[in-house]
């Protein structure tokens, strides 16, 4: 037999009314954000001076006399349906605000691991550009060679060097068969 204590879900009542959550959801953000609004605030200023001032000097029309019991009841009820609605916009927007904060921290994550590759890769190409030869690196070598071909007495003057060097080239541009 399946247990039917899952609380993760409601159950709700079966085939009783149903509503969209989201839907009323952004119902209430409508009103929070209403009732927020300066224009809210003189509507209420000006519909609570005429309620007074129709309740006071217009003894024919009075209908909620001095006390204006009648007027903090209406307070009351707006309040009483004020709260829950602006608390549930509230919570959806710190839902809305907690996303967007993993979302950054998604991009932030990302960022320092491509700044991190790039650093390393950076560290890297100086490292290789330090074992690089340089000019002064091959014109000490080609020192040391003319010093050590003069050594050996191997002493070739300017116009047997390039024909022994067009020779070399001819020998390595034809096709070996």
């Amino acid at each position: 037999m399946a247990r039917r204590d899952d609380l993760s879900k409601p159950r709700g009542t079966p085939g009783g009314p149903q509503y969209d959550p989201d839907a009323f959801g952004r119902f209430a953000e409508s009103i929070a954000r209403y009732l927020g609004t300066g224009r809210y605030l003189a509507i209420q200023t000006v519909v609570v001076i005429v309620w007074i001032l129709v309740n006071i000097a217009a003894v024919a029309l009075r209908f909620d006399p001095y006390p204006f019991i009648l007027l903090n009841l209406m307070f009351s009820t707006q309040a009483a349906y004020a709260a829950p609605l602006i608390l549930l916009a509230q919570n959806r927007q710190a839902d809305r605000d907690r996303a967007e904060t993993e979302r950054d921290r998604e991009v932030n994550a990302r960022a320092l691991a491509d700044a991190d590759y790039l650093a390393r890769e950076i560290a890297a190409l100086r490292i290789a550009i330090e074992h690089k030869a340089d000019r002064d690196d091959i014109a000490d070598a080609v020192r040391e060679l003319t010093l050590v071909a003069e050594r050996i007495g191997v002493a070739v003057s300017d116009d047997d060097a390039d024909e022994i060097l067009s020779d070399r080239s001819d020998e390595l541009s034809e096709p070996s068969g």
